[in-house]
């Protein structure tokens, strides 16, 4: 016994959390950003084979402004982390990040001084695919996990802070190669920090063709 058996037919019981949360994650507008290979996959998901809007995500937007969902597909660099980062800036808020491929999560085999060694050093990244490319059914499979991470996303101060830039728990590509110690709710860097990692990048690049 409940109410729900009380109630008629076609009205259910949730919260406005819940709610909200599931209006999002079912109306996705990913933003048109192909860097690389990793995009032509991104592009085969959107076709009918594989048909995204089964997820209302059918729709690619041209401008940031209308979109809320950044795709980067392919490998980020030095000149073009400002731009990336300009285009999330204007992107509507909620926000979120998929780094799809190697390349852009960690820079893949582009281990040199012109690529960034991960786009988590520009922009928060929600969810990580490998692969290099990805197929389109790992790049579904990344959505729908992200879908379930929206729908447990809370409200109220936590969604405050994170319009702040306290998004999510980074995981620096400095972290991976093993330099650093995990640092949680980080902001993204700054253009400082941007040039130290980079030469730091380079520095070990060379420390590793030398002799």
């Amino acid at each position: 016994m409940g109410l729900e058996e009380k109630l008629p037919n076609g009205i259910l019981l949730t919260g406005v959390e819940k709610l909200v949360n599931w209006t999002r994650k079912a109306s996705l507008f990913p933003a048109t950003f192909g860097l690389a290979c990793c995009a032509i996959e991104m592009m085969t998901t959107g076709a009918p084979r594989y048909d995204l809007g089964r997820f209302g995500m059918e729709v690619f937007r041209a401008s940031p402004r209308q979109a809320d969902l950044m795709i980067v597909a392919g490998r980020v660099t030095q000149k073009m982390a400002p731009v990336l980062r300009q285009i999330y800036d204007q992107m509507a808020e909620p926000k979120w990040v998929i780094a799809m491929g190697v390349c852009a999560s960690s820079g893949g085999m582009f281990n040199n001084y012109a690529v960034v060694q991960g786009v988590d050093h520009i922009v928060p990244v929600d969810m990580y695919l490998p692969g290099c490319p990805p197929r389109p059914e790992m790049l579904i499979d990344a959505i729908l996990k992200l879908h379930a991470k929206i729908m447990d996303e809370p409200m109220g101060p936590v969604r405050a802070g994170e319009r702040l830039g306290v998004r999510t728990d980074l995981v620096p590509s400095s972290v991976r190669y093993g330099r650093n110690g995990v640092v949680h709710g980080q902001r993204p860097p700054s253009d400082a920090q941007l040039a130290a990692s980079a030469s730091a990048v380079e520095s070990d690049a060379w420390k590793a063709v030398r002799p």
